[in-house]
């Protein structure tokens, strides 16, 4: 395989073996005054882009507006007025004349809006001079209403000249951000892209003239002292929280030549991009003498190609020259006599810097083949469900589509782990010797066994370890029953017990039956379940579980799963708020959803630190119940509670009191940041060994990031939790982020409440909040009991 330094040819060899994600190029030229012609744009999609940007203006409405300008800042001069001051109520702005045919090339036609429209970098929408700052958001309004008008579908705006922690940078930004507000208004059918640094990278070089320069106050002043990586970042945030995180608001992210940490890079990765512009600066000659970039920017453009709506790589200034190519011919320089060279230079190795420039395009092809293939993970079907809100599932309230449990059911590792965790249970009964409910028979039931997969696996299971056993399977849903009862004659050979019940009204095998005495009951040795939610518990898994439990066998009875436990990290998540955001215009609840979403365009905000992980254990529930608890829950729902302590903070009896939960965690944020919401997840002990050589073996399953690929690798059937914050929590750097989450409940129904607290420290042993979300609730969509 190439590596960067020796990929002089860019071999394709093997390039299409694999699936792999596919790099969609683009082409800006800066000093460009026109829009392309129809047969630079041809030569352009000939060479492998997809897109073209043209500007929307030339040089001559450059000029005019410079000259407004100067002559308006020095008539104030003259006057005596300060152009910088602030109270300007008196002084009348000067005010542009529209557009001429002299001012632009663009023009309405069949390929303009396959263009993206470049607005004129030479604005200054920060600036402090009032002048320049008012000229500039009439020089934007006008390129957008007039783009718009062409038929242009997306307009990229040079990002802000300097970021808040300028001198007078708070008001540029604000002034540019309320600039961004009313484009998106002007213009309500385009996207927007703000073409801004990932980070401020040391000035190097002549810089672009801008309005600014006009005023010598304005253009003395200097960008110095450290960098702050993130200042650009912040910007970005202001610009799309003052517009209320338009979906049409996109970025196109300037890629430095000196690649980030990786905690900026995060940063960026869950933002809404949509360009990622590649400048002359970021490229270098490897030994042959062809562009290449480092492996740090390889291994930042491999990770955000795996977004499901991948950024684009826009080419800005290098790659192809189309000047040559006017009014239909071809106008290159005619060949000299370096283009002939000897048989004696012919045949040596080539190594020499290239002056072609398609080999920029001819390099990103070869990169592309050396991302890593798609993984099991990444098929088609998974991809599409990348950061797609989803309501959570109410197993006792609804009954489940087939096609739903033949989703859960394509999962093979999954089933793989509870056919591992039954087998170990068998085992070990067996090894004991225990007492069996049924003499010689170990009784297992599947509670809940929708279309009977973990009933395949209770038996497979049996037969590896030549248990005898006797099953039961029991569902709720009608139309599930009829396909079990299908099932067991088809496949199971009748085996099996099929019973339609709420588990939690059984009571239990019938032994024997008789006209006097009615049905006898017996007990169950295992029972087995699989109501595990997103977060554990979310699907009442506790209360499920709890209502069945009457019939396991005493003491030996064994529940599979054991335990579980829900986990809790606050993640920066832009779209998915964006999305709620959008969906709370016409939903009441949006905000209050514990939304099931696979989560992957977001950044953990919270680092790993001694005694504070980024990932924090909640709670835990355990099965069986201890017998007592048993009995309180039953003393409490016939009342016979005595001495007035019956009854729960809910208003109810307090029967479920016991599945109520609560924590408080504290993470902690080295940079500066923005929290969404909390990312829930879930482990689970199916079963662990209590004796023998392999005592405290555990079989489990995970949806832990740092931890599925040690317990379940590749399990797919929970996507993670999602807990939005009604608005973004903004906090400072070296903040302690202190998550409170209640599991409530009055009898009927479950719900959560969750609360997020920025604290820093401002001495050795003070703290002050800096900010806090409301206390955000799920009761109005509370999971039915």
């Amino acid at each position: 395989m190439a590596t960067e330094s020796d990929a002089g040819g860019f071999s394709l060899q093997g390039g299409f073996q694999e699936n792999r994600p596919m790099f969609t190029l683009g082409y800006h030229d800066s000093k460009r005054e026109t829009p392309l012609s129809e047969l630079q744009y041809g030569y352009l999609l000939n060479q492998d882009f997809s897109v073209a940007t043209t500007p929307i203006t030339n040089s001559n409405f450059k000029s005019r507006v410079f000259k407004v300008v100067s002559d308006h800042l020095a008539t104030l001069k003259a006057n005596g007025e300060k152009g910088t001051s602030i109270a300007t109520a008196s002084r009348a702005d000067p005010i542009l004349l529209p557009l001429t045919p002299e001012d632009t090339s663009m023009f309405p036609s069949q390929a303009v809006n396959t263009y993206v429209a470049y607005t004129s970098p030479w604005i200054d929408l920060c600036s402090t001079d009032p002048v320049v700052a008012n000229i500039s958001r009439q020089v934007l309004n006008l390129e957008v209403n007039y783009a718009s008008w062409c038929g242009v579908k997306s307009i990229i705006i040079t990002g802000p000249g300097q970021d808040a922690s300028k001198d007078g940078g708070n008001q540029g930004l604000a002034q540019y951000s309320r600039a961004i507000q009313e484009v998106l208004t002007i213009a309500p059918s385009i996207s927007v892209l703000i073409h801004i640094p990932m980070y401020r990278e040391p000035l190097v070089g002549a810089q672009n003239e801008t309005l600014s320069s006009l005023n010598e106050q304005e253009a003395s002043k200097a960008d110095g002292g450290d960098i702050d990586i993130f200042t650009s970042w912040d910007s970005w945030n202001q610009i799309r929280s003052v517009c209320k995180y338009n979906p049409r608001l996109l970025v196109a992210l300037k890629v430095p030549k000196v690649m980030a940490e990786k905690d900026l890079q995060n940063r960026w990765f869950c933002e809404p991009l949509h360009y990622l512009t590649l400048g002359p600066e970021v490229f270098q000659k490897n030994k042959a003498g062809y562009p290449s970039l480092t492996r740090n920017h390889q291994d930042m453009i491999f990770a955000y190609m795996r977004l499901k709506n991948a950024p684009w790589l826009l080419l800005c200034d290098v790659g192809p020259d189309v000047r040559h190519i006017t009014d239909g011919k071809d106008e290159k320089p005619p060949l000299s006599e370096a283009d002939f060279p000897s048989l004696a230079e012919a045949s040596r190795p080539a190594f020499r810097v290239s002056t072609d420039s398609s080999v920029y395009c001819e390099y990103l092809r070869w990169l592309e083949t050396q991302q890593a293939p798609f993984s099991v993970l990444e098929t088609p079907i998974l991809t599409n469900f990348q950061d797609w809100l989803q309501s959570p599932l109410q197993p006792l309230s609804d009954n489940l589509e087939s096609a739903t449990y033949e989703v859960f059911e394509n999962d093979a590792i999954k089933y793989d782990q509870y056919e591992l965790a039954i087998a170990e249970a068998l085992k070990e009964w067996n090894e004991l010797s225990l007492p069996t409910s049924k003499p010689g028979v170990i009784v297992m039931a599947v509670a809940g066994s929708g279309r009977g997969p973990i009933v395949t696996k209770a038996i497979q299971a049996a037969e590896s370890t030549g248990s005898k056993v006797e099953v039961w399977a029991l569902e709720k849903n009608p139309n599930a029953y009829v396909y079990l009862l299908r099932q067991n004659a088809q496949k199971w050979g009748g085996k099996v017990n099929v019973v339609k019940t709420d588990m939690r009204e059984w009571k239990g095998p019938v032994v024997s039956e008789s006209p006097e005495t009615g049905p006898v009951y017996g007990k169950i040795d295992i029972l087995i379940s699989e109501l595990l939610g997103s977060f554990g518990d979310n699907e009442l898994s506790p209360e499920c579980l709890d209502g069945i439990q009457h019939v396991l066998a005493k003491p030996h009875g064994i529940s599979i799963p054991q335990s579980y436990t829900a986990h809790l990290s606050p993640i920066a998540t832009p779209k998915l708020y964006a999305d709620i955001y959008t969906r709370a215009l016409t939903d009441a609840t949006a905000f209050d959803t514990p939304w099931v979403v696979s989560l992957f365009q977001l950044d953990f905000v919270a680092q790993k630190v001694p005694g504070h992980p980024r990932f924090q254990e909640a709670w835990e529930f355990s099965h069986p119940i201890p017998d007592s608890t048993l009995d309180a829950v039953v003393a409490r729902r016939s009342g016979g509670v005595v001495g007035g302590t019956g009854g729960s903070m809910a208003g109810a009896a307090g029967a479920n009191d016991h599945n109520s939960r609560f924590c408080h965690l504290t993470f902690v944020a080295r940079t500066r940041g923005v929290a969404h919401g909390l990312a829930g997840y879930f482990e689970s002990t199916l079963y662990e060994r209590k004796s023998g050589p392999n005592k405290g073996k555990k079989c489990e399953i995970s949806i832990h990031p740092e931890r599925i690929d040690e317990k379940s690798k590749d399990m797919v059937s929970w996507f993670p939790i999602f807990f939005p914050l009604k608005q973004p929590l903004y906090f400072p750097a070296d903040t302690e982020l202190e998550v409170s989450m209640w599991r409530q409940t009055d009898d009927t129904k479950v719900w959560y409440e969750w609360l997020v607290e920025a604290w820093t420290w401002v001495g050795p042993s003070a703290r002050v909040k800096v900010a806090s979300s409301d206390i955000c609730s799920s009761r109005k969509i509370a999971c039915l009991m």
